[in-house]
């Protein structure tokens, strides 16, 4: 098959499925999968399409279930992850909430990090449980099943008696001027409990979530200390967080 007529299978099929995998694009054009990555690659540098690990999206698709979140804008968060960890150290008490940025932080937390972890994540928490020198605290309540989070009075309560000197708060949306968002009344009052009870507060959010909004607000976006994306510093998308005071990675 020509490369064109791969391009065209590859579009067709996101026209139909809104995404697909490498793999199963291997399988049906014959190819091997560094073919079809190369091809999304080139559709991706013309906006025909979203790369995403393991295969591409569609550019008007929006994930739904949490794995398809997981996957979605992965190197970026690779990126913002990179950056992130020279912001922890050991003996550190650090609050991660839930939001697949955080997983991935989680993930690539260095081998030999000797600090203390408290989660409301299922899947940060079960990511934990094989590092090595992590000591880590679940706190557990209701489920939110779309973030698999905890949720609740319990959660709040607990995390009253415990102090953290850094917190990773899950980012959905942040906006210069309405602030930390998020669209579940009961995760953000979480978010709020958090925010108290830590020294300083990160943000880890792909560029896609800044100036956007959901119902209910967290915080000032003075409250944040420190906003990591995947863009360079100096992008003027960012200047109007740094004339806030946040510190930019």
């Amino acid at each position: 098959m020509l490369k064109r007529e791969r391009l065209r299978f590859i579009l067709e099929e996101l026209r139909t499925y809104n995404k697909v995998l490498s793999v199963e694009l291997s399988e049906k054009l014959n190819v091997s999968e560094d073919t079809v990555r190369r091809d999304i690659r080139e559709l991706s540098k013309q906006g025909k399409l979203k790369k995403v690990y393991g295969g591409a999206i569609s550019v008007s698709y929006i994930p739904i279930t949490h794995k398809e979140r997981e996957v979605y804008a992965h190197e970026e968060k690779v990126e913002i992850v990179r950056k992130a960890r020279s912001l922890i150290s050991d003996e550190d008490v650090i609050f991660i909430d839930g939001g697949t940025t955080n997983l991935e932080f989680a993930r690539l937390l260095p081998e030999g990090l000797k600090a203390t972890v408290i989660t409301n994540s299922l899947p940060i928490a079960l990511q934990l449980t094989d590092h090595p020198t992590i000591e880590l605290i679940f706190f557990g309540g209701k489920i939110l099943k779309s973030a698999q989070v905890s949720i609740g009075i319990e959660v709040i309560t607990a995390l009253e008696d415990i102090r953290a000197n850094i917190c990773f708060i899950g980012t959905r949306s942040l906006d210069p001027e309405i602030g930390l968002t998020d669209l579940d009344r009961e995760e953000a009052q979480v978010k709020k409990a958090l925010l108290r009870n830590s020294e300083e507060i990160i943000s880890l959010a792909i560029s896609e979530k800044l100036y956007t909004y959901q119902q209910y607000r967290i915080c000032d976006v003075t409250k944040i200390n420190t906003l990591v994306t995947e863009l360079s510093p100096d992008d003027p998308k960012l200047i109007p967080f740094l004339e806030k005071g946040l510190c930019i990675l």
